[in-house]
């Protein structure tokens, strides 16, 4: 909900905040496992409809949904877990910048400067990536973690299809995270309760 008019609107830091803080509590909730499993049926469907050819995931952090592990272990769709090719981002802080390197599925044997997972693998451009939210808009624009990183990537390659992932708890008002020059829409967004394009 927007702030009145009477009020300044939040900072993008203390949504953040908010915002990891509410995706901690549903992620350790009762409804986790169950909203898990849909959004990890409405990602297979995607996927099946857009058939990349490398797809970029991401590593999990921070209770966000783990796309990596539900495209291995979904039965239901193993042609997927089988047959595509994936990528894993690689930051570098200074200059900051993000790249995609090839991943075999196995346990990552590199750590990125911002000390998350990822591959020693070549570096390749996927044709779609999975994009982690920590919020989004329905018109499709995200609030990452403030590094910028996705959003630089996704500058430089404007034709990669943009998937972003997030449970629907994390959906806010245009109004709330009032969209940058930098911030680019997703081309889709995938959550427990469907697709949002």
């Amino acid at each position: 909900m927007p702030a009145p008019l009477d009020e300044p609107p939040q900072s993008r830091k203390t949504l953040r905040d908010r915002l990891i803080a509410e995706r901690e509590r549903f992620a350790n909730s009762d409804r986790a496992a169950t909203a898990a499993a849909a959004l990890a049926r409405s990602l297979h469907e995607v996927l099946q409809q857009i058939e990349p050819e490398l797809l970029g995931v991401y590593w999990p952090v921070r209770s966000e949904f783990n796309a990596a592990l539900a495209l291995q272990s979904d039965e239901s769709a193993p042609n997927l877990r089988l047959a595509l090719p994936l990528a894993l981002p690689f930051v570098r802080r200074s200059p900051p910048q993000m790249e995609y390197r090839r991943w075999d599925g196995s346990t990552p044997r590199a750590i990125d400067e911002c000390r998350i997972a990822s591959s020693d693998g070549e570096v390749v451009v996927p044709d779609a990536v999975l994009v982690p939210c920590v919020g989004f808009t329905r018109d499709g624009y995200r609030l990452g973690y403030g590094g910028g990183f996705f959003d630089r990537w996704l500058a430089l390659h404007p034709h990669v299809t943009a998937v972003g992932i997030a449970w629907s708890a994390q959906q806010i008002e245009t109004a709330e995270l009032r969209p940058e020059a930098h911030d680019l829409p997703l081309t889709l967004i995938v959550t427990e309760d469907g697709v949002i394009s």
